[in-house]
């Protein structure tokens, strides 16, 4: 689940949210954990596991990161066989203990679980229905919407109240839900986000966001939950559902620009590739005489990789990154002005100096960190200054899962190209094309949402996230 609020903090677009699930293993809050944790890249705001042993229910969530906020004596009172975790970055709902997920809740002695990555773009429309039928909401969550959906219709089995419930719910949503003794798996029918299957050496499974949670557990995996399907975990082992008509995907593409982490598969392609890939085709694209090319560690790196190679520009590390700063520090006085930017990366002064460099990024959003880092460059004395960007202009805001600001916000929306290059304190600026980046994941435009470079959503967005309310 995502935040459409934008937060003043976030100079990049930031992350969205991670689910993990394990059933049929007896650690399972242990591998819930461990898929968790190779998740953090995916939310940094909250992080919870609920478990079951069969007929006990047990939860324990809190803000903060996967370490902080699970011990080993906490996880020692998860037990059970069955778990579901979450880790949150905010984009519906606000920031607090509250909104923190997995949801739990208890209706008529069934107890149910529900952990969603993704934005449900009618949340808002079944939110004041099921108010008006009398639903009393307990968070700011969409997430929440989907719990009222299946209380109402859990006399009817809990096959057909998944039906009901999903079939009424449009937008984003890698979700799973679990009670006492089945977990559940659904994948909206666009593919948005994205979730996978692996097989865990006990004979159990696991299913998450990336494929690089089944690594760290040493889980096989199998395939990806398909785009529409829902899948039921229980004693029986694990049957699929299809309840939606067949339809066209809309894979997110910024998911391989910058979210997933670059040892997933995700969409069927290695994230890894694909960024090099896109390195390689803005090198194609762009002609640019320069000394070096580097990347702000970490988020241009594969790009910068691929762009080097394929100009024959040698690669080079012009900045260094602090690898131990910590999520809070001590707040500079306004005198120490760019704090927030030098604490994390530092130039390499005596490389820099007299240098024409190129930066590869992989995308600006509204272009004040790039600003900062720019003009320490020149300060350290680098004589030119160019970048290109792993991804055309991101004009558009997201209202699938991606906490983007709004349209207002974004500079690409209120800038041209050059305007932005003058802005950053650039000597050149240059996009990878839209073409390209698609190029690079080896898969037709059609399976892709470009909503954010293009402006056509898939799904339309509860008339409440309207691009003027966000502004």
């Amino acid at each position: 689940m995502s935040d459409n609020n934008f937060k003043p903090q976030a100079l990049r677009p930031t992350h969205e949210c991670g689910v993990c699930g394990i059933f049929g293993h007896n650690d399972s809050s242990k591998l819930t954990y461990f898929g968790l944790y190779a998740l953090q890249h995916r939310g940094q705001e909250s992080a919870g596991i609920v478990t079951s042993d069969g007929t006990k229910v047990t939860q324990h969530k809190s803000m903060g990161l996967v370490p902080e906020v699970f011990s080993e004596d906490i996880l020692q009172t998860l037990k059970g066989n069955i778990s579901i975790g979450h880790v949150r970055y905010s984009t519906t709902g606000a920031s607090n203990i509250t909104n923190t997920q997995p949801l739990l809740v208890t209706h008529k002695g069934t107890t149910l679980a529900v952990a969603h990555n993704g934005n449900l773009t009618n949340s808002l429309q079944l939110r004041n229905q099921l108010e008006e039928r009398g639903s009393i909401f307990q968070t700011t969550m969409d997430s929440e919407v989907v719990l009222h959906l299946m209380a109402r219709a859990a006399q009817k089995g809990l096959e057909q109240a998944l039906r009901e419930t999903f079939l009424a719910m449009q937008g984003a949503y890698s979700m799973l839900l679990m009670t006492p003794s089945t977990m559940v798996a659904v994948r909206d029918p666009d593919g948005f986000r994205p979730l996978c299957i692996g097989k865990l050496n006990n004979g159990g499974y696991i299913v998450a966001s990336e494929t690089c949670a089944l690594d760290l557990v040493d889980a096989e995996y199998l395939r990806d939950v398909e785009p529409g399907e829902m899948l039921i975990f229980d004693k029986d082992g694990m049957r699929s559902i299809f309840p939606w008509p067949k339809q066209s995907t809309n894979f997110c593409i910024f998911e391989q620009v910058y979210f997933a982490r670059p040892d997933s598969d995700i969409f069927g392609g290695s994230v890894y590739l694909a960024r090099k890939r896109m390195g390689a085709i803005l090198a194609r694209e762009t002609k640019i005489d320069a000394d070096f090319v580097m990347p702000f560690p970490d988020s241009g790196n594969y790009a910068a990789l691929g762009y080097s190679q394929a100009s024959g520009i040698p690669l080079e590390m012009g900045v260094i990154r602090n690898h131990y700063v910590g999520r809070t520090f001590i707040e500079p006085t306004q005198s120490m002005r760019d704090f927030n930017v030098k604490v994390k990366l530092n130039p390499v002064r005596g490389f820099l100096k007299g240098k024409r460099v190129i930066i590869v990024e992989d995308s600006i959003i509204r272009g004040t960190t790039g600003k900062s880092r720019v003009r320490a460059l020149r300060e350290a004395g680098a004589k030119e200054v160019h970048m290109v960007v792993s991804c055309p202009p991101t004009r558009n805001a997201c209202y699938y899962g991606i906490d983007f600001p709004s349209e207002a916000q974004l500079i690409a929306c209120n800038k041209t190209v050059e305007q932005i290059a003058a802005y950053l304190g650039l000597d050149s600026l240059h996009y990878l094309s839209l073409e390209g980046l698609v190029e690079a994941t080896g898969m037709p435009k059609e399976n892709f949402c470009l909503a954010c470079f293009n402006g056509v959503y898939p799904v339309a967005p509860d008339k409440s996230f309207t691009k003027e309310a966000l502004d």
